[in-house]
């Protein structure tokens, strides 16, 4: 029992850091729900996508080069963001634009389509076997608990921590205050309105599919550097994972994706820690379940009013 408090923080450490990956994903899946009220299913792809494309661009750079080590990982993920970036304006394009219009069913095949062709296309260029990704971050800051206990906290994982609230901040007060914030916010509330106002509806859709992209390479990159592997069908899992953590917190409230991830981390990391890893799956589902027994909406969603 003396030890528990050290597991326990230990675990927490654990939980907030997957749980911010997960939050970054769902921040796409509930920004496009909010707008056009579809799910892209294509969103864990680009997730992997970004991952691979900061390997590749620390693979470029090289792990022994004159680059301090903030300079390195800034690169890989500004890289990353902006190639995943396009891919987030060609999935709109390609895959959402031109069935909008049609049923949510064509739709959601369409985005499944998508994302097999994604998980695909990557597979084909980078082989389907797992791929090792070289320790750029290394050591850990350890924490004292009395006695001889203490907490072990990688740098990656602080980094995973840091790097995220410090996006979730920028992107609340972006949304609040800049113009395509007010504009995305108009789109949520009503986009025929919006439309009829002068808003370009179809240029505030196809940059909430880049922001989320954007945001989901900045976790594939992180992970990445945390876990020290890839392969293609990572973006699978993630993606189920963070649509979970998305219908959590509230599908469409960005508030509701950011907490809703952070709790699918810590409920997964704390079940594999107390009961088994073979059951964080199954927790973190129940965890879903109970909550929409009990608020269908989410945590922090609102139901929706059809607006006539």
């Amino acid at each position: 029992m003396s030890d528990f408090i050290p597991q326990f923080t230990q675990q927490l450490f654990n939980g907030l850091s997957l749980g911010a990956i997960y939050a970054l994903i769902a921040i796409g899946y509930t920004m496009v729900y909010g707008i056009i009220g579809m799910i892209n299913f294509a969103h864990g792809e680009i997730y992997m996508i970004g991952a691979y494309v900061g390997l590749v661009t620390l693979t470029a750079l090289g792990t022994q080069g004159s680059l301090p080590i903030p300079v390195l990982v800034a690169v890989m993920l500004l890289v990353a963001m902006a190639v995943t970036g396009i891919y987030g304006f060609a999935v709109e394009r390609v895959a959402y634009r031109p069935v909008r219009g049609g049923p949510r069913l064509v739709a959601l095949i369409s985005a499944i389509g998508m994302s097999i062709f994604l998980q695909n296309w990557v597979a084909l260029g980078q082989g389907a076997r797992d791929v090792a990704v070289p320790a750029v971050i290394t050591g850990a800051m350890r924490f004292s608990m009395g006695g001889d206990f203490e907490v072990t906290v990688p740098y990656s994982r602080i980094m995973i921590i840091l790097v995220t609230v410090a996006l979730m901040i920028a992107l609340s007060l972006f949304i609040k205050f800049s113009r395509m914030g007010r504009a995305s916010r108009a789109c949520s509330q009503d986009m025929h309105m919006a439309n009829l106002l002068g808003i370009d509806t179809n240029k505030v859709i196809s940059f909430t599919f880049v922001l989320g992209a954007m945001l989901a390479a900045v976790g594939g990159v992180l992970i990445a550097l945390t876990i020290g592997k890839l392969n293609p069908f990572i973006g699978f899992i993630a993606g189920i994972k963070a649509f979970t953590a998305a219908v959590l917190g509230g599908i469409g409230s960005i508030p509701g994706a950011m907490l809703g991830g952070v709790l699918l981390g810590l409920a997964e990391t704390f079940a594999a820690a107390y009961i088994s890893s073979q059951y964080k799956d199954i927790v973190a589902f129940s965890l879903l379940v109970l909550i929409l027994l009990f608020r269908p909406t989410g945590l922090l969603g609102k139901p929706e009013v059809e607006k006539v």
